[in-house]
């Protein structure tokens, strides 16, 4: 059986573009009753019948989305934001500025809710938000710098992605004038101020807003224990014998626990490290940076400055190209 406008129209002797309309309306409904698989079926049907010009192309991308959301389908709402992402750059050459500029901030907004609860999540928030795509930060940037504080909580709570910790201390850095709360204070005074008693303060507000936000509460635990490891790491790169009582006032831990969470540290990180449990402290060996981590750390800054340079560049281009398009299908989702 082939599906598409020609055998439609034939089948149905009525216009094939108000059937495809019909599916989109009963679909919506099947939406605004809570019967979200149907309304999937019949929107992906929609989908695969109309042309991606019709008028409510993309607002069918927006309701599926919000359908796998309200199912927690995340593999399949991960896909989704992806497609909606690509139909959102390629329609940007052809849709006014400002438009584009609010489908981006949209999508960053929605896109919280997947990220934060699909198993890779934390990454791909990292990429879209900050790496890969110089136009998802600048929405950020002008319309909702509030999402600084969910990007600062996956970089913290994301081991692997510690290099990009550099980088966002930059951002965090200009936009503060405009947005500040006290997660993204947290690493101002740890990475620019080098402030470990502000750090500490602010540790104890940052548990309280993240136990109260809604993205971040199921994140608490992991996060205090990740901003410790900041903590002791960047205090131990500026002192070489260090008091465990001192460690465990800024740590916001009592003595005993901080001693041992030290010795857990230093074992499974394997750090160059000894406790001298007499005196109560802990002495530091001298690490040195190999020559091939410091390359790579100036590769990396290269290449993140070499996309901003290319992105500046691409906008002075399509500004001077003065190209603004028709419009788009406002999202009735």
């Amino acid at each position: 059986l082939t599906l598409d406008l020609e055998h439609l129209h034939k089948a149905l002797g009525t216009d094939a573009i108000q059937a495809t309309h019909d599916l989109y309306h009963f679909g919506k409904l099947q939406f605004d009753i809570g019967n979200y698989p149907e309304a999937v079926h019949f929107l992906n049907l929609y989908s695969v019948l109309a042309p991606s010009s019709d008028k409510y192309s993309v607002s069918v991308v927006w309701g599926t989305l919000a359908c796998y959301i309200l199912q927690q389908e995340w593999d399949l709402a991960l896909d989704e934001l992806k497609r909606l992402r690509s139909i959102i750059e390629q329609n940007a050459a052809t849709t006014n500025p400002l438009q584009s500029l609010q489908q981006r901030t949209w999508l960053i907004h929605w896109g919280l809710i997947v990220y934060f609860n699909h198993a890779k999540g934390l990454d791909m928030l990292i990429d879209h938000y900050v790496h890969s795509d110089q136009h998802y930060l600048n929405a950020i940037q002008t319309q909702c710098p509030h999402i600084l504080r969910y990007v600062a909580v996956a970089v913290i709570i994301n081991n692997r992605r510690r290099s990009v910790m550099k980088d966002f201390v930059k951002i965090i850095e200009q936009e503060s004038y405009s947005y500040k709360d006290p997660i993204t204070e947290f690493v101002s005074c740890l990475y620019v101020n080098y402030d470990f008693d502000g750090a500490q303060k602010k540790l104890k507000e940052c548990e309280a807003v993240i136990a109260n936000d809604f993205f971040l509460t199921a994140c608490t635990a992991n996060f205090m224990e990740n901003a410790r490891l900041f903590i002791f790491e960047i205090f131990c790169r500026i002192h070489q014998v260090i008091s465990i009582d001192m460690l465990a006032e800024k740590l916001n831990m009592e003595t005993g626990e901080a001693e041992k969470w030290i010795v857990n540290l230093i074992r499974d990180a394997r750090m160059d490290a000894k406790i001298d449990s007499q005196k109560g402290h802990v002495l530091m060996g001298s690490v040195d940076v190999s020559i091939y981590q410091q390359v790579l750390e100036k590769i990396r800054g290269l290449l993140f400055r070499s996309q901003v340079l290319c992105n500046n560049l691409e906008k002075i281009a399509e500004s001077k190209a003065d190209t603004f398009g028709a419009g788009w299908a406002d999202s009735n989702f």
